[in-house]
């Protein structure tokens, strides 16, 4: 609710993306921009030489939400019932259509996928590419990928922010 207001960084955005990925991360909402930053700082934080990889990460981790930009309403509807009821909430997502109504819910389910796609055209790396699709599968599935311990690092920001 603050986001208007806060100041957005995106000089710091700029020392880890490239100009597409860059113009990709402007396409988020404000709110999501200041999120991501956030979540930079945590990662940096937890370990100040982080893989540019990560960085460029967390800074895009949401960027598949840009695909449909929500109103107040619909994030708080979508967050309300995921906190109630998880099942029927990603249930109600797993359809693309972006109705009102469904369109919160598909954007939860299906942003990671979006933002991968995003990234593609973007030309990133592909570990930016798999942490963003990633971002949001059960960590244990991982255990064994050589971007495990990025994706932990990610994931942990990201819970925080």
């Amino acid at each position: 609710m603050l986001a208007p207001w806060s100041p957005l960084e995106q000089s710091l955005a700029q020392q880890y993306l490239s100009p597409a990925e860059l113009a990709a991360f402007r396409t988020m909402s404000r709110a999501e921009q200041l999120h991501s930053l956030n979540v930079l700082r945590d990662v940096l934080k937890q370990q100040p030489e982080s893989p540019g990889a990560l960085a460029a990460a967390a800074l895009l981790h949401d960027v598949g939400k840009s695909r449909y930009h929500l109103a107040v309403w619909q994030k708080t509807l979508a967050v309300l019932l995921a906190a109630l009821h998880p099942s029927l909430a990603r249930s109600i997502g797993q359809g693309e259509s972006l109705s009102a109504l469904r369109a919160p819910f598909a954007v939860s389910v299906h942003h990671a996928k979006w933002g991968a796609e995003i990234l593609r055209r973007c030309g990133s790396d592909a570990d930016v590419i798999w942490l963003v699709r990633h971002h949001q599968d059960p960590l244990d599935q991982w255990r064994n990928h050589a971007c495990y311990e990025w994706l932990k690092r990610l994931q942990a920001a990201d819970q925080v922010c």
